[in-house]
C-alpha cells in the first residue's frame, strides 16, 4: 500500500504564513483596543448624561458612620471622610468635567479653524501677523496659558472651560492653514477663481470644505488633553465650589488621607486616566483613517 502524501511546506511559505498570522492578531488587536476605548468613552458620556441610571444616591449626602469605608460591594469605590459614596460622586461629577471639555474642545475648534482659513486664505501681511499670535501662544505650555486666564476671568467651570479652549487655539489655528494652503493651489479653486466666484464663496464651498478633516481629527485627540486639563485646574480649586463633584475636585479632596484612604484618589485618577487614553486612541484612530 501506497502511505499518504504529506504536504511539506517551504521555508518561505512557512514564514509568509507566519507574516500573515501575525497581521491578522495585529489587526484583531487594534480593533480590541479601539472597542474598548469606544466602550469607555459612551460609559463617560452615559454618566454625564444619565447619573442617576448608573448612581441614584445623592453625591452631596453623607452617612457619618460610613465615613473612610474601602470598596466594597455596597460602596464600589469606597467613602470620603463624609461617608459620601466615592462612585456617586465621580458618577455625577462627569457632567461638569466633560461639559467643560466640550466647551473647551467647541472654542478651540472654531476659533481656531477661523483664524487658520483667513491667514492662509488670505496671506501677505495678514497671514504674518496672525501666524506670529499663533507663535506665541504655542511658545507658552498649554497649563501655564490655561492657569493664568482662568486667574483673569475667576473661578467657575465655565471659565476653565474657556482658558482651556483659548489654550488650544493655536494647535487648531496652524492645522487649518496648512491645509488651507494645500487645497488653495488645487486646480478647482483655481478654476472657481478663474470664473469669477466670490472669495467668500469659494472659501466656503471648496476650501473649507476639504479641508476640515484633519482639524476634526484634531478635536478628537485633543479631546483627552483637554480632559485632563480641565481636571488640573479643578485639582488647583479652580472649578466648581464645594461640595459640587467634579473629577479633579475628588481628587484633591482626597489628597490629605492617601495614608488612610488611598482610594479617594486613586480611584477617581483611574477614571481620569481611562477617558483619556480612550479619547486618545479613537483620536488618532480617526487620524489614521481621515490621512488614508
Amino acid at each position: 500500500m501506497r502511505e499518504p502524501e504529506t504536504t511539506r511546506l517551504s521555508p518561505e511559505q512557512f514564514s509568509r504564513k507566519d507574516s500573515r498570522l501575525q497581521h491578522v492578531l495585529s489587526v484583531l488587536r487594534r480593533n480590541l483596543v479601539v472597542a474598548v476605548s469606544a466602550l469607555v468613552l459612551l460609559l463617560a458620556v452615559g454618566f454625564a448624561l444619565f447619573p442617576s441610571v448608573f448612581a441614584s444616591g445623592d453625591p452631596l449626602q453623607g452617612v457619618p458612620a460610613d465615613k473612610l469605608q474601602p470598596p466594597s460591594l455596597a460602596h464600589w469605590f469606597g467613602t470620603d471622610n463624609l461617608g459620601r459614596d466615592v462612585y456617586t460622586r465621580v458618577v455625577h461629577g462627569a457632567g461638569l468635567s466633560l461639559t467643560a471639555t466640550l466647551v473647551a474642545v467647541g472654542i478651540a475648534l472654531v476659533v481656531g479653524s477661523l483664524v487658520g482659513l483667513i491667514s492662509g486664505a488670505l496671506g501677505g501681511a495678514v497671514d504674518a501677523v496672525l501666524m506670529r499670535i499663533v507663535d506665541v501662544l504655542l511658545s507658552i505650555p498649554a497649563l501655564l496659558l490655561s492657569l493664568a486666564l482662568v486667574t483673569a476671568l475667576g473661578f467657575g467651570t465655565m471659565n476653565v472651560a474657556i482658558a482651556v479652549g483659548v489654550s488650544l487655539v493655536a494647535n487648531f489655528a496652524r492645522v487649518m492653514r496648512s491645509e488651507v494652503l494645500r487645497v488653495r493651489k488645487a486646480l478647482y479653486v483655481e478654476a472657481a477663481f478663474a470664473c469669477g466666484v466670490r472669495r467668500h464663496t469659494v472659501l466656503r464651498r471648496h476650501v473649507l470644505r476639504n479641508s476640515y478633516a484633519p482639524v476634526t481629527a484634531l478635536a478628537a485627540v485633543e479631546f483627552g488633553m483637554a480632559v485632563l486639563a480641565v481636571s488640573s485646574l479643578s485639582f488647583l480649586g479652580f472649578g466648581a465650589v464645594p461640595p459640587t463633584p467634579e473629577w479633579g475636585s475628588l481628587i484633591s479632596e482626597g489628597r490629605n488621607f492617601l495614608a488612610a484612604a488611598w482610594w479617594m484618589t486613586t480611584l477617581p485618577g483611574l477614571v481620569i486616566v481611562a477617558v483619556v487614553l480612550s479619547a486618545h486612541r479613537i483620536g488618532h484612530t480617526i487620524e489614521n483613517r481621515s490621512a488614508r
